[in-house]
């Protein structure tokens, strides 16, 4: 094995072995408490620990990493204080998650290293938003992401390295090739000859390197480093390598022939790096065991003190305190003038008044800059901010997503545009895995916003057409809102671009041009987590929200002889249970109205919270009006007898009557 020393000098190739010898010695104290029952899991990076290690060096310490779950190295060469470390692994509440993660699932603001999540693809996406964080301010720096050979194949790393490349992001992508993806050979996993060749189609520089030679890894990363920076550009780096444990170390290593083993031993990149260091003079026997005396002292001193440390103590309060990110509280600058606005113009008003506000706030979306998005709602806001702040994208609903999460890293907001709602299910996993977690797991906020053109009775088909909230209001940590009119829209709007965590932003399209109501002038957010009530009544309460509301108000014009209570819940998560309640003592009859199919939707949810803690205000029992258990039909009769609001007369008349 060569190694290429120039311009590295002695002290630096020493300071170098201790940083690689440091995470195989910590591996070996940890193996052995997995054996002891002391830990529970871990993956082992034993044999790969030059990639780690070598990247690392190679960056500036405020140069964002995002490493997988096998990428030690990372984290000791940051000075990770490994007291903390170990109380991370134990699952303690000192840990860097609060024992809310396992192993390497957590990121740290302070030593710039962002946690990945078990899907791999998704941590690729938002390297690319810290990247496009630095080059929006103008900072040379860099932003190394790892993956594997096997993360290859997923659609994420594809968008992620489209959109670097089609924004001229300074982005490294490192792949770990270690040949096997848990068992799987990658004989099994695909066809190119060399990793390296996948970057072609994206126009991106790539090379290949030996990822168990440490100054191979750190000279190939220092010098894809400076490309990145000069040409402002990504990189794609392959680094061939090889685990010598199991993926985990349950999984063990049968499926491995024992020569390849056996080979890659040979390889060992701390046994061939001491080797060199040996021959040029730098270490010998005496130097060698006393600098593993001086780092297994070190470790044993942490991990007596991890292991002495207090016993975890579950708080509900605080984990159910530490779901969402505190968000601002509301302040109105406005004067009291409004003005008249169509739903879909108090939209682009409030995404106009929140880009002045916050000079941090980037829209994204695919059409949005040039041609105004699909529905105009954008129209004009690249001539006033910019094409730096109002983004055409590619079609990567989930790289988007992901970008916008990195964005959040670095102090950004940004908001997301879907063409239809139908279509974000393309980035489902990055809002209910990545976005609604995070804060969670490592106290990170995500300020993402995604608009939501969502809704039926316009004739668009399945594809275009769904109520899908409720896909989301099961998932903790994210914040799903639902104007149904244009004050709302307006005010709801400017709230979410303020709040710190994720939250969706359903826009119901039918409503666009077809109502029109007094919008406020300036800044004037609604409150998140607060129901409106629309009318008082004596007879029924319809709980509601989106086009539900204009359903319930049409009918009760229609029959002034029912006096209908009508509440707009207007956020669906949180839900705003005190006006939940409230409705249902005004009249003790409770319908639930929503343009949602009825199984699974958000009105079951409800009833049964009504049904557990309002039982006894009820005069009736709780009844749902939702659309049939169907896709959402083209031809517009068969989309009116799906809708909710054909079969709104017989439920209420059948609860009137009860």
């Amino acid at each position: 094995m060569y190694f290429n020393r120039t311009l590295i000098s002695d002290e630096q190739l020493l300071d170098f072995y201790h940083a690689i010898l440091y995470p195989r010695l910590v591996e070996e104290k940890m193996l052995l408490l997995l054996r002891q029952g002391k830990i529970s899991k871990w993956f082992s990076g034993i044999g790969q620990e030059a990639n780690a290690v070598g990247a690392t060096l190679a960056l500036a310490a405020d140069e964002w990493i995002l490493p997988l779950h096998r990428n030690l190295g990372v984290f000791t060469t940051r000075n990770m204080p490994l007291h903390k470390l170990f109380l991370q692994w134990q699952g303690s509440r000192q840990g860097y998650s609060q024992g809310r993660e396992r192993s390497f699932h957590f990121g740290s603001r302070e030593h710039h290293i962002c946690s990945m999540i078990s899907h791999l693809g998704p941590q690729l996406s938002v390297a690319d938003g810290i990247a496009l964080a630095h080059t929006l301010a103008g900072q040379q720096k860099v932003t190394l992401v790892f993956t594997g050979e096997g993360g290859t194949s997923e659609g994420e790393f594809h968008e992620a390295l489209n959109v670097a490349a089609v924004w001229d992001l300074p982005v490294i992508f490192l792949i770990e090739n270690n040949g096997y993806g848990l068992s799987t050979p990658v004989a099994e996993q695909y066809r190119c000859q060399q990793l390296t060749d996948k970057a072609i189609g994206y126009g991106m520089h790539s090379v290949r390197m030996d990822g168990n030679n440490l100054l191979e890894v750190y000279n190939t990363v220092t010098e894809a480093k400076a490309y990145a920076l000069r040409e402002q550009k990504p990189v794609l780096i392959e680094a061939l390598t090889f685990r010598m444990r199991g993926h985990e170390e349950a999984s063990g290593t049968k499926y491995v022939p024992p020569a390849l083993l056996e080979e890659w031993a040979q390889k060992d990149p701390i046994h061939h790096y001491e080797a060199f260091l040996r021959f040029i003079g730098l270490l010998d026997d005496e130097k060698i065991s006393a600098i593993h005396q001086q780092q297994k002292q070190y470790i044993d001193a942490a991990v007596h003190d991890a292991l002495t440390d207090t016993v975890l103590i579950a708080d509900t309060a605080q984990e159910l305190a530490d779901i969402y990110a505190p968000a601002p509280a509301i302040h109105h600058t406005y004067a009291a003038a409004t003005r008249e606005l169509r739903f879909i113009d108090a939209i682009a008003a409030g995404l106009k008044t929140a880009m002045e506000q916050f000079p941090n706030l980037v829209l994204m979306g695919q059409d949005i800059a040039e041609y105004g998005g699909a529905f105009k709602i954008t129209d004009g806001l690249l001539a006033q901010f910019g094409k730096t702040r109002v983004r055409n994208t590619p079609l990567c609903e989930s790289a988007i997503i992901g970008a916008g999460l990195g964005l959040s890293i670095m102090g950004y907001k940004s908001m997301i545009e879907m063409q239809f709602a139908d279509f974000v299910s393309c980035g489902f996993n990055q809002i209910v895995n990545n976005l609604a977690k995070i804060h969670y797991r490592w106290g990170q906020h995500a300020d993402v916003v995604i608009r939501l053109p969502a809704g039926g009775g316009v004739g668009a088909g399945p594809f275009h057409s769904q109520s899908n909230e409720a896909w989301f209001t099961h998932t903790p940590g994210l914040k799903v809102v639902y104007p149904s009119s244009p004050a709302d829209a307006y005010g709801l709007l400017l709230a979410a671009l303020a709040d710190p965590n994720p939250v969706l932003y359903f826009e119901h399209k039918a409503l666009y041009r077809s109502i029109s109501g007094p919008v406020p002038e300036g800044w004037f957010p609604i409150e998140i987590g607060k129901a409106h009530l629309v009318q008082e009544g004596t007879d029924i309460s319809i709980i509601t929200y989106g086009s539900g509301v204009h359903w319930a108000l049409d009918y009760a014009r229609q029959h002034p002889e029912l006096s209908l209570h009508i509440l707009d819940l207007r956020t669906l998560l949180p839900l705003d249970y005190d006006a939940i309640s409230q409705a249902v003592t005004q009249t003790g009859k409770v319908l639930i109205l929503h343009e949602d199919t009825l199984t699974g939707g958000l009105g079951g949810e409800i009833s049964a919270w009504i049904a557990e803690h309002c039982f006894q205000q009820l005069d009736a029992p709780i009844m749902r009006c939702a659309s049939l258990d169907t896709p959402v039909p083209f031809a517009l009769e068969l989309e009116k007898n799906f809708l909710a609001k054909s079969r709104l007369d017989q439920c209420i008349q059948q609860l009137a009557a009860y």
